[in-house]
């Protein structure tokens, strides 16, 4: 593998959500990653449908080893391979590594320098901590959710990026990373507790600081970055489509005026919220003239900071996302490349997603068990 972190081992635990996006990260940037998958029967029922194919894209770029980690032989081979290791990731709830004979203790005594990542959504510790919850959960929890959507209905879910990706999972690669680092000159590992809840609401930092400043009310559609300002929000067309505007610098809104022909005077108090809700109805009068193909061919590649809202679809063949390769396509399914990109050590995208167990003999192998070991653990159903 290529990429900023060739050489660094990996064990994931693979679970749901914000723990195998963290190991999609490692492993686009070069890392090398296990992913420890339950044995199970074949044909056993999952949560959902694209587990263990080649469409579940948070899987791809890495091995998989499939152990009965009920059998104290899997939990030893989970163990030698940890040793070998520069990272675990787990995404399960509190306890349960523990449970298994794998929780940091028993980890970092086979390997000092180990980074020993954990995800949850309420984290290690606090009330909630063993509670069952999801991304919409663990945002709603930190005031986000409540200021997203509009003000005549329920906060709107931001599909599940803001916790279990955002909050979760990007804080998890970025503290494995961090401790990383710092075990270079210690030679000690340390344990991540990456909260989904902790992670959200860092990400709300701005908001709480104008909350503080007396710049963000307390209702939705009515600040500056939630849809309450007319230079801020998203427009229907005349077909159905939709376009995005946020021309918040002055001469980007002139701009906007000057190229969508916004001629009405009442458009000059563009910072005056009161007037908002009426600037907003003109300008989605204004939209509603043209398709959307219309307005891209008037305003989209000039500064008056306009987009199309593209379909998942469409987005892949956009002109500006086919020159920069923002997508790319792996045994038929189109997915995101990785990101960001590096000007020396530059990533390459990794396999397809693996069936659970599809490399259980060679992982074994090249991480130092001899055949013989390997048949006599299959026979005994371990892998």
């Amino acid at each position: 593998m290529a990429g900023p972190l060739a050489g660094i081992k990996v064990i994931e635990m693979a679970g749901l959500g914000p723990c195998p996006f963290a190991a999609m990260m490692l492993a686009d940037m070069g890392a090398q990653v296990i992913r420890i998958e339950r044995k199970s029967a074949p044909g056993a029922a999952t949560p959902f449908p694209m587990l263990g194919t080649k469409y579940d894209v948070l899987a791809r770029g890495r091995r998989s080893l499939a152990l009965d980690l009920k059998q104290p032989a899997a939990q030893a081979i989970a163990l030698d391979l940890i040793a070998k290791a520069d990272v675990v990731l787990e995404g399960f709830r509190p306890g349960v590594m523990e449970r298994l004979g794998l929780g940091p203790d028993a980890c970092l005594a086979r390997n000092a320098a180990l980074v020993f990542g954990r995800v949850t959504g309420w984290g290690q510790s606090g009330p909630l901590a063993q509670a069952a919850g999801h991304d919409i959960n663990y945002i709603a929890l930190t005031g986000m959710l409540h200021a997203m959507g509009r003000a005549d209905a329920p906060p709107a879910p931001p599909l599940n990026l803001v916790g279990d990706f955002g909050g979760g999972a990007m804080m998890l690669a970025f503290g494995v990373v961090c401790a990383l680092l710092e075990a270079r000159g210690s030679g000690k590992g340390q344990v991540i507790d990456a909260a989904m809840t902790d992670g959200a609401a860092l990400l709300g930092a701005m908001m709480y600081g104008l909350r503080a400043q007396g710049g963000w009310s307390g209702g939705r559609e009515a600040n500056l970055l939630d849809g309450g300002a007319h230079f801020y929000d998203t427009y229907a067309c005349a077909d159905g489509k939709f376009v995005s505007v946020g021309a918040i610098e002055p001469q980007f809104y002139a701009l906007l005026r000057k190229l969508a022909g916004a001629e009405d005077p009442a458009f000059d108090a563009q910072m005056e919220p009161a007037g908002w809700p009426g600037l907003s109805e003109k300008l989605a009068a204004l939209f509603a003239r043209r398709t959307r193909d219309e307005w891209c061919a008037l305003l989209e590649g000039t500064d008056a900071c306009f987009a199309p809202v593209l379909d998942l679809d469409e987005a892949p063949r956009h002109p500006h996302n086919a020159a920069r390769a923002t997508f790319v396509e792996v045994d038929g399914v189109m997915q995101p490349a990785p990101a960001p990109r590096f000007s020396r050590t530059v990533p390459e995208l990794g396999s397809a997603p693996a069936w659970p167990g599809q490399h259980s003999a060679a992982v074994l192998k090249d991480w130092g068990w001899d055949d013989d070991a390997i048949a006599a653990l299959a026979a005994q159903g371990v892998i």
